[in-house]
């Protein structure tokens, strides 16, 4: 048994999942623009490739799991599963 979050309608494994990638949303970034000013870092350029990788990979499995995360998703189905989310206003 699914345990939901009345305020969202999200089960607690969903938001987890959101939450993972948002973290590895906030670490590429934030690799990203320190890459700007450091192009050549190695630590740096391995971590990128790292969290982008895992940030594909969690995307991938929220989606499948649970549709799209953005509009901009490209719709596998024969609906447009984006309008069934959460707006990021009910996150």
């Amino acid at each position: 048994m699914m345990n939901y979050d009345s305020h969202n309608g999200m089960s607690r494994q969903q938001q987890a999942m959101l939450m993972d990638i948002q973290k590895l949303q906030f670490a590429t970034l934030d690799l990203a623009l320190y890459l700007d000013t450091h192009p050549n870092d190695p630590v740096a350029l391995y971590r990128h490739h790292e969290y982008a990788t895992h940030l594909k990979q969690y995307r991938e499995a929220y989606e499948a799991e649970y549709g799209p995360l953005s509009n901009m998703t490209a719709e596998m189905g024969d609906t447009w599963r984006y309008i069934n989310s959460p707006w990021p206003w009910e996150m």
